[in-house]
């Protein structure tokens, strides 16, 4: 359906054609501090945001003084849907800024989506929906992963905090290397709908819809939602996790997000399938002896169950992420 791979010379920005470039400290309108407490400023400077030249999104968190400066982008798209009776697949292959312990307090990396209603709107999360695929805080070896949804604060998806889990990174640490994050809502079955949230292929999160009712599930699932990319400075989740407020003295400037590639798939609802194929000519014989070969091969991989785990409460007015709205977030 659609997939970045951030190709392009050194220094340059992502396309414009994909991507809005986010600046200052909040929306025309919107919650201040994109309504998580963050303390950066967002740029489009190349300092803060480019391409590296070697395939991959660069995200810098820097400070002048006593100002973090750092950026944000999100897609121009707001159509990444999933169909009734379909699926849709959102990923990323992403290198967590290599920064850990003291010198990584308050940094907080992140990939995740706001319903498209959000866009203009900017006063009505959490009901839009807000899933966050990727957030880490602080430099921990951890993946967070959660949605937002219903009415802050409490609701269905206990707002601020939302509903989420989190382990840790397979085979090495988040800020070691590239690790896919990746999201799949799926509908194939409208009784029983689930977002699932992965890295490196191993599931360590699961929402059903049966776990709030009807119209909230619907409100913050069945409709578009856009993509966004951040690396935010401080705020409610860096510092409920770290018991202070961030980033401190000792936080280090200049550690990076690196994203490798953005990739968005659509599987289309069985009948719809089932009619596209209908409509093919028949295979030959050799290509059913083919067919029939490869059928099954891959075997059923069991994913990890992860304990679960919440967002600490975050100030919010109107917002979302992490532990707070974040379309006007990270």
């Amino acid at each position: 359906m659609w997939r970045t791979d951030f190709n392009g010379a050194a220094g340059s920005r992502p396309s414009g054609d994909d991507w809005i470039i986010d600046t200052g400290t909040g929306y025309p309108g919107g919650p201040g501090n994109w309504g998580t407490g963050e303390r950066e400023t967002y740029t489009d400077k190349p300092e803060n945001l480019q391409l590296d030249g070697a395939g991959h999104l660069k995200i810098t968190a820097l400070k002048d003084g006593a100002t973090w400066t750092s950026a944000r982008i999100e897609t121009r798209r707001t159509d990444f849907a999933a169909p009734a009776g379909g699926k849709l697949r959102i990923e990323a292959s992403i290198r967590m800024p290599d920064v850990t312990g003291d010198a990584a307090l308050g940094y907080w990396p992140a990939f995740w989506t706001l319903g498209a209603d959000y866009r203009g709107n900017y006063q009505n999360w959490p009901g839009i929906g807000e899933f966050d695929l990727m957030e880490n805080v602080n430099g921990i070896n951890k993946v967070w992963g959660t949605l937002h949804c219903g009415v802050n604060p409490g609701g269905p998806c206990n707002e601020t905090q939302g509903k989420g889990s989190s382990r840790e990174c397979p085979g090495s640490a988040c800020q070691a290397g590239f690790h896919t994050y990746a999201l799949e809502l799926d509908r194939t079955n409208g009784a029983a709908e689930s977002l699932n949230w992965y890295v490196d292929g191993q599931k360590f999160h699961t929402v059903t819809s049966a776990e709030m009712d009807a119209d909230t599930w619907a409100k913050a699932t069945h409709h578009g939602h856009f993509l966004l990319l951040n690396l935010a400075m401080g705020g409610a989740f860096p510092d409920g996790v770290a018991g202070r407020a961030t980033p401190t003295d000792a936080t280090r400037p200049g550690g990076s997000l690196l994203v490798d590639h953005i990739a968005v798939s659509v599987q289309q609802p069985a009948a719809a399938s089932a009619a596209r194929t209908a409509r093919k000519p028949a295979p030959s014989a050799a290509t059913h002896r083919h067919a029939s070969a490869a059928t099954g091969r891959h075997a059923t991989h069991r994913h990890p169950a992860a304990a679960p785990d919440h967002h600490p409460a975050a100030p919010q007015g109107t917002t979302p992420q992490g532990t707070t709205p974040q379309g006007a977030t990270p």
